[in-house]
């Protein structure tokens, strides 16, 4: 038995588990989208960060890694891992994937998504797109409001923007880059920029409003003249 898993967000640059082999590639019919609540990774039940699920959308395709598992106990290893480490998703998708365009036939079918999703094939981890039937799905919102979020949440693991700047890196490494997920990071850096400046503008401001220091005139000093035997 061979376990393949997709990797579609951080998985792509730290699948945290033992492989055989990684293969750069996409699966069809799904987008990446930050749609997700994380409260114990990278952001906290008070302030959560947003992170990557996929949605179904018709013709759409998501590029990401494939990973090949081989051997009982290390598959049994991934999964106990992935399972873990994957909690906000609640659903386990086999799909086919595609090494080269125009795909017209699948390199590996049945692979697993979760963040990913794992089979016997091809495995991914996804999320039902429902907040009743899934308390981590935060569902869509608008640009702002989303970077927002991602700018400040942070968690044990870290916070939220790291997690977004190191997808965009990660896409860009594979030959693949999001304009999604590079919109969303262009716009936390913006939030982030007008954050600095009100940091660095509030002290100043601060200062202005402070009572002004009353002026010390010094008192003109006696002059004593000593002189001295040549």
């Amino acid at each position: 038995m061979v376990l393949w898993v997709f990797g579609y967000a951080s998985l792509i640059w730290n699948p945290g588990f033992e492989y055989e082999e990684k293969i750069v590639g996409y699966i069809k019919g799904y987008r990446r989208v930050f749609n997700l609540a994380c409260i114990d990774h990278r952001g906290t039940p008070e302030r959560p960060a947003r992170i990557c699920t996929l949605e179904a959308v018709e013709g759409a395709v998501c590029w990401g890694a494939a990973y090949c598992v081989k051997g009982v106990e290390k598959e049994r290893a991934a999964m106990e891992y992935l399972e873990g480490r994957e909690c906000e998703y609640d659903l386990k998708i086999q799909v086919d994937f595609y090494k080269e365009e125009p795909g017209l036939t699948p390199s590996v079918t049945g692979v697993l998504v979760l963040d990913c999703i794992f089979f016997d094939s091809l495995c991914r981890f996804a999320s039902t797109p429902d907040k009743e039937g899934n308390k981590y799905y935060l569902g869509p919102a608008p640009l702002e409001e989303m970077a927002s979020q991602i700018a400040h949440a942070v968690g044990p693991c870290g916070n939220n923007r790291e997690y977004l700047f190191s997808l965009e890196k990660a896409m860009y490494s594979i030959g693949h880059e999001d304009d999604y997920v590079i919109e969303l990071a262009n716009e936390v850096g913006k939030v982030l920029a007008r954050t600095r400046e009100k940091k660095i503008s509030s002290p100043v401001a601060h200062l202005l409003h402070q009572p002004q220091f009353a002026l010390i005139h010094p008192q003109p000093l006696t002059e004593t003249i000593i002189a001295l035997d040549a």
